[in-house]
């Protein structure tokens, strides 16, 4: 939480230079507290095992939040039960008027699909679309990482040849930017995708602000310019079981992957591996909530603005 301090204070501008969360006493005394409101927007098959990730990622955190699961896809799941979705998930018309501080949307094992092949596309189009005047801030995971690119800035979906699976090293190139503040310089994140998202091309084609990642991976971390859509190619929320259940996975349906990189002790699928990005992951979740949602949100939802055009909208220093 910040730090609280009179309004002139000259330690104001020096601590936010040293990358100090700073609040000036005129706006602690006028600010409102209430519940932050965050919509989850799952993808993934296995519903429960994700909700779990996720919340316990959005628990990490002083703030109260509420949490409402959404879902667009109505068709019979094979990974979680019926009553499962109908007790616990709303449909988008149910939500379509509401508002929300924040919004996430998970991968999806779409890596392989063409956009127009993709069944609810045409949803995710939508509440993309949406999230632009009803959600302060939302956070693109994985494949929605890529189906945000498309459909915000219109970058084309690329591939790679092989998938990208296991854990990685990033640099951090966000140096003073509150959504990587406190990560070391170089940390960890476990990615599992085909998505290709070349660092080149994100800085070329689209107005993002680059904050981690790396030749080998690519992208990692990025944010909009008015903090309102963020980025993450990979999966900060996993557990460290979930790749070697998706490497296990892989080899019974015969596709012969290769073991995920960095993983298993000794390259050795016998030893369990060990989650070494735990750490950054809550404190991305974290920043997120802290930051892009809980300092930029109206006590009022209902007088959201909605985000300006992202493709026109330039950083400003």
């Amino acid at each position: 939480m910040p730090i609280r301090i009179p309004d002139r204070l000259p330690a104001a501008n020096v601590l936010s230079q040293e990358n100090i969360f700073v609040m000036t006493e005129t706006r602690a005394v006028n600010q409102d507290i209430r519940p932050m409101r965050v919509l989850l927007l799952n993808l993934m098959p296995k519903k429960i095992e994700t909700e779990n990730q996720l919340l316990r990622m959005l628990s990490n955190s002083p703030l109260q939040i509420g949490v409402d699961l959404l879902r667009i896809d109505n068709r019979p799941s094979k990974n979680t039960p019926q009553s499962h979705l109908e007790h616990f998930y709303f449909d988008f018309e149910q939500i379509k008027d509401q508002f929300y501080d924040g919004l996430i949307i998970t991968g999806a094992p779409l890596g392989l699909t063409d956009f127009c092949d993709v069944v609810y596309w045409d949803k995710i189009e939508q509440v993309v679309e949406w999230s632009k005047s009803h959600v302060t801030s939302t956070l693109f995971l994985c494949w929605a990482a890529q189906a945000g690119l498309k459909i915000l800035y219109d970058l084309d979906k690329r591939t790679r040849l092989e998938k990208l699976s296991g854990v990685y090293e990033h640099q951090n190139m966000g140096q003073y930017e509150p959504l990587v503040r406190g990560f070391d310089d170089v940390f960890l994140a476990p990615h599992s995708r085909y998505a290709d998202f070349p660092l080149d091309l994100i800085r070329e084609k689209t107005n993002l602000k680059v904050l981690a990642g790396s030749e080998q991976v690519g992208m990692y971390l990025a944010v909009s310019p008015d903090r309102r859509q963020v980025f993450v190619t990979g999966h900060p929320e996993y557990d460290p079981d979930t790749l070697h259940q998706e490497y296990m996975r892989d080899l019974s349906a015969g596709i012969e992957p290769s073991m995920p990189v960095n993983y298993y002790p000794g390259n050795n699928p016998d030893n369990a591996p060990r989650a070494t990005w735990r750490s950054h992951g809550h404190l991305l979740f974290s920043n997120w909530l802290n930051y892009h949602v809980y300092q930029l949100t109206p006590y009022d939802l209902n007088t959201l603005s909605a985000t300006g055009d992202t493709l026109t909208k330039d950083w400003e220093d």
